[in-house]
């Protein structure tokens, strides 16, 4: 399974919730605004950005499971999930194994467990009474066959789902640069590699989510939530364009001299501060309709 440091996480956090659709958001929220207790499962949840995102922006009253294979990720989303109910001013407390968050307005209690998310058949019982399934930035990462299994246990659990930020294959990098068509291909086609839940589906998997879901009878609407990265989103712009590099070179070894240079040019304009980048996501969201 692909490995995400804590750090590249936080780095991309800000743009992940500036990207965001807020339509497809309000349009999950106004589904659970007669419920009582909002049931909520995250898949891959990481560091729990997702969670701290949504969490204010949903029914008052929560209950979340945040699951990922990874137990240092997950101790750093319980450790950031209480620092940001402090620095907001709410009561937070330990019970029974989970954070309980409570304010004006807001109960919510965030519990979290390790599980070995690539393997769906032993992960049913997660979906268990769970009113909203939600991931950011994992569906391009999973094979056809999952995604076919998440889907059928959204539906036995009849649960509706939000699924932010999965990749879509766009990427435009300004100034433009001669190569950047060449590695954005590259890029995609390495994004289709094994990630740890078989052949990734990388750029066409919202597309193929929209379809397994709607096969299922779900209701399904999707909207574009790229990153704008402006010159003052610099490291993370490194980052990416280092990652960009390393992936393509590993797709075409060959052309690892013209790939460097191409890297070296991209990374120049953004340490002279007028580099912007385009990096296209969609956001998914799915109900069944009368549920």
């Amino acid at each position: 399974m692909s490995e995400f440091s804590a750090e590249w996480l936080a780095l991309r956090e800000p743009a992940d919730a500036a990207a965001r659709s807020e339509r497809l958001l309000q349009t999950v929220a106004a589904r659970f605004a007669l419920e009582t207790n909002l049931t909520v499962l995250d898949v891959g949840a990481g560091t729990g950005s997702n969670a701290r995102y949504l969490a204010e922006r949903l029914h008052p009253q929560q209950q979340w499971l945040l699951v990922d294979h990874d137990p240092s990720l997950l101790i750093e989303a319980s450790q950031r999930l209480r620092a940001w109910g402090e620095a907001r001013g709410l009561s937070v407390s330990r019970d029974e194994g989970a954070w309980r968050v409570e304010g004006e307005g807001l109960a919510v209690t965030f519990a979290t467990r390790l599980a070995d998310l690539a393997d769906m058949s032993s992960s049913s019982e997660l979906f268990l009474d769970r009113r909203l399934v939600t991931a950011s930035a994992l569906l391009d990462l999973v094979s056809a066959p999952w995604l076919e299994s998440l889907a059928s246990a959204c539906r036995q659990a009849g649960a509706t789902a939000l699924f932010a930020l999965t990749y879509d294959g766009r990427i435009h990098c300004s100034p433009e640069e001669p190569g950047d068509d060449e590695v954005r291909q590259l890029v995609n086609e390495h994004q289709r590699g094994d990630k740890g839940f078989g052949p990734a589906l990388g750029p066409t998997a919202c597309t193929v989510a929209a379809e397994c879901f709607g096969a299922l009878g779900y209701s399904v609407e999707r909207e574009a939530s790229d990153w704008h990265l402006e010159p003052d989103a610099g490291e993370l712009q490194r980052q990416l364009i280092e990652g960009w590099s390393r992936a393509a070179v590993q797709m075409d070894p060959g052309r690892a001299a013209f790939i460097r240079e191409w890297t070296d040019r991209r990374l120049a304009h953004v340490l002279e501060g007028h580099s912007r980048l385009v990096v296209g996501h969609e956001d998914l969201a799915v109900w069944l309709p009368g549920g």
